[in-house]
């Protein structure tokens, strides 16, 4: 499999009983295959000091600016940049086809250090989402329900134009 940053050859090697694809003789980044980041992205999980210890081979340079393509897929589709977490501080290379990760040398480190736990990432990221979007949600939620309430009034309406004890909604039984 060639690496996507410097086309280089990737070396295999087993870390926790996941099998990796390396950069060794190049950049030092590393593959990985659809859900094994999870695997190694908090700090009390195992991640082997090896992939702590590479570092770029000298005269390796690669641009970064550049989109890289996925190595493992067939047809090469360009990978997804994103940021890792809701710190928007390491950006990630993801395949759209595959779901495989590429980290360039010194991401896992920084994602590592950047929360203690699942629990801490996914608490930060709906502080985030909160943060982003939560004053929207909140005009719609009140949106809604401004409507559910002019619909109980209708509904209330309605009960005394027709001679009948059924209020749509209100009942657990009846047709609507």
């Amino acid at each position: 499999m060639e690496c996507p940053a410097c086309h280089r050859e990737l070396t295999t090697m087993t870390v926790g009983g996941v099998r990796l694809d390396v950069c060794k003789d190049g950049c030092a980044g590393i593959w990985f295959n659809a859900f094994e980041l999870k695997k190694f992205d908090e700090p009390n999980e195992f991640a082997g000091d090896e992939l702590f210890e590479m570092k770029p081979a000298p005269g390796v340079v690669v641009d970064q600016t550049q989109r890289y393509k996925c190595p493992e897929c067939a047809d090469h589709p360009v990978m997804m940049r994103h940021f890792e977490s809701a710190k928007r501080g390491v950006t990630v290379d993801e395949c759209p086809e595959c779901g495989g990760d590429w980290l360039d040398p010194g991401e896992l480190r920084n994602i590592r250090d950047e929360f203690p736990t699942e629990a801490a990432r996914t608490q930060a990221a709906q502080a985030y989402f909160d943060e982003v979007f939560g004053g929207q949600l909140a005009a719609e939620k009140a949106k809604s329900d401004e409507q559910l309430a002019k619909a109980h009034k209708f509904a209330n309406h309605f009960r005394f134009i027709c001679p009948s004890y059924y209020i749509p909604g209100e009942q657990q039984w009846g047709a609507f």
